[in-house]
């Protein structure tokens, strides 16, 4: 019996043995596929990840561009209020409403990030500001801005409107 105990004993441990190597196959097999999947998480989730990023920024670009053109219709009626503080007046309540209206209007847009370009005093830059005359001035500096004909605007770095300027020397 001691034979036929090694024998069986032999059998079944090449058995499992072979059943080892097929679960270690399997398990290797198993491993790769997990790997692929992983990976494959990994960047659809990164892939997402982008695209939230990307429509975002489109939006926000989206926004700014509509509140710019909104803006811009709005800006020769500031112009006009601007005009209209300048106007003398024998009537003093009428020229503070104006004042007023004015003041809440610039508040707004200050309010939704719109703001003046500076001029008088700076140096020129063709980005932000439009020469429509020069002049020569011997008090001022290479292209410094000497007089303010329109006020331009800006939102973040979005110019809305260019100023106007002359420009010195």
């Amino acid at each position: 019996m001691s034979e036929e105990n090694t024998e069986l004993n032999n059998e079944q441990f090449t058995k499992d043995a072979d059943e080892m190597i097929e679960l270690k196959k399997q398990l290797e097999s198993q491993k790769i596929q997990l790997g692929e999947t992983e990976d494959r998480l990994k960047r659809v989730a990164a892939e997402f990840d982008n695209y939230k990023k990307r429509s975002l920024k489109e939006r926000d670009m989206l926004h700014s561009s509509l509140l710019a053109d909104i803006v811009s219709s709005f800006l020769p009626i500031l112009d006009n209020l601007e005009k209209a503080i300048e106007t003398n007046t024998s009537d003093e309540n009428y020229k503070q409403g104006i004042e007023l209206v004015l003041k809440q209007f610039k508040d707004v847009l200050s309010a939704n990030g719109v703001r003046e370009i500076e001029t008088v005093g700076k140096t020129f830059d063709p980005e932000l500001h439009e020469a429509v005359s020069s002049v020569i001035d011997e008090n001022l500096g290479e292209k410094e801005i000497k007089e303010e004909y329109r006020k331009g605007y800006i939102i973040g770095n979005k110019v809305i409107r260019h100023s106007m300027v002359i420009v010195a020397n």
